[in-house]
């Protein structure tokens, strides 16, 4: 496998552990509706976050955040979008990100919640 797959891997299970240890219950990971992936489904309270987790190893070329597109927030919402009805939940929807950066022998996690807004 690639290197930067299994450094995506890696971001993924760091992301689901973080949000276990800050109280969300995970409902889905790597959830594909259509062209659509979402890399986490995480609930706390009423509330349903649709998390895309962004892993780099050196922010040169900018935040790991800062590689999410408009054609994959629109994908995103419409997963989402679909997962929701499909299961007539009633709960708040949210678009989290966490951005993982694994430098060398540092590790730095950041949670992004309300990270866009989808309308």
């Amino acid at each position: 496998m690639a290197e930067h797959n299994e450094l995506g891997k890696k971001g993924e299970k760091l992301a689901v552990d973080f949000l276990i240890e800050n109280g969300y219950k995970i409902l889905e990971k790597n959830y594909r509706y259509l062209k659509a992936e979402v890399d986490i489904i995480a609930q706390i309270k009423d509330i349903l976050a649709a998390v895309e987790v962004k892993t780099r190893s050196s922010d040169y070329f900018g935040n790991p955040q800062d590689f999410i597109t408009p054609k994959k927030i629109k994908l995103l919402v419409s997963a989402i979008d679909y997962y929701v009805v499909q299961r007539d939940l009633d709960v708040e929807v949210r678009f989290d990100v966490i951005a993982v950066l694994c430098k060398k022998n540092d590790t730095k996690i950041e949670h992004l919640e309300n990270a866009f807004l989808h309308f």
